[in-house]
C-alpha cells in the first residue's frame, strides 16, 4: 500500500464512520467533489495537504487524528 491508497482509505473509512457520502464531505469540506472522486479512486498524485485539511475540518477532527491510523504508521517508507 502507498500514502495515496492510505489517504483513500482514511477519507473512505471517515465517511464510513459518519454515515455521509464522498461528495457530501466534499461539500461540506468546500472541496470539489472532482477532487475528492480523483483522490478515492487513486488518480490524484499528490492529494495536498491543503485539501486534507479542508476534509479534517469538515470531519471535524485534526490533521494529526487523520494521520494518527495504523494504517499511515505501518507504510513504507517511499525515498529509495
Amino acid at each position: 500500500m502507498d500514502t495515496r491508497e492510505a489517504v483513500s482509505n482514511r477519507i473512505k473509512q471517515l465517511c464510513r464512520e459518519r454515515n455521509i457520502t464522498p461528495n457530501a464531505i466534499s461539500n461540506i469540506a468546500g472541496v470539489p467533489q472532482a477532487t475528492v472522486k480523483s483522490i478515492l479512486n487513486g488518480e490524484s498524485k499528490n492529494p495536498g495537504i491543503v485539501t486534507i485539511k479542508k476534509l479534517c475540518d469538515g470531519f471535524e477532527i485534526t490533521l494529526s487524528n487523520f494521520f494518527s491510523t495504523q494504517e499511515f504508521d505501518e507504510l513504507e517508507q517511499e525515498i529509495k
